[in-house]
């Protein structure tokens, strides 16, 4: 397994992985999506137009798994962590997530701040596996147009419709 640096020259190869994640995403919300590559190449020409660290995993030549880093000094937050089904539970991902913990660090921070949706189990029980355990911040938002809640989710004394 390689970890390479993302630029406009490689950008291409990450294209279909975002595609996957932004499909991942609607299905947490219990949307169907297809993978959306356009939408995907401009979304990765905005992260390089910003100067975020992006990286990708690869096997075989090929991309499994990329890394998109926002930095806010004094924070790094995991923009995007993404691994293709075929190569979970590999440690493609704990690659990746080392990448910015040592970005971080070499900030002088000894955390990676994750915006992570509460249905994704798997990217919870990672970091949890990774020590990360502190809930940091809420998000609130009105419902989109057309978007059915079923559960709600109660933090402290507050209860959310999720």
């Amino acid at each position: 397994m390689k970890i390479i640096r993302i630029d406009e020259t490689t950008a291409e190869k990450v294209i279909p992985l975002i595609a996957d994640f932004r499909v991942a995403l609607q299905a947490y919300k219990g949307i169907r999506a297809e993978p959306d590559l356009k939408w995907a190449r401009e979304e990765i020409s905005e992260f390089l137009e910003k100067k975020y660290p992006v990286f990708a995993a690869e096997h075989d030549g090929e991309p499994v798994g990329y890394l998109v880093c926002r930095i806010e000094e004094p924070c790094l937050w995991v923009e995007h962590i993404y691994v293709n089904n075929q190569h979970r539970r590999q440690g493609v991902a704990s690659l990746l997530f080392s990448k910015a913990e040592e970005i971080a660090g070499s900030m002088g921070d000894d955390t990676v701040y994750n915006f992570v949706h509460p249905n994704n189990e798997g990217m919870i029980s990672f970091l949890r596996s990774k020590g990360y355990t502190v809930l940091n911040m809420i998000e609130i938002r009105k419902p989109y147009g057309g978007e059915k809640l079923t559960t709600t989710v109660r933090v402290n004394e507050n209860t959310f419709d999720y």
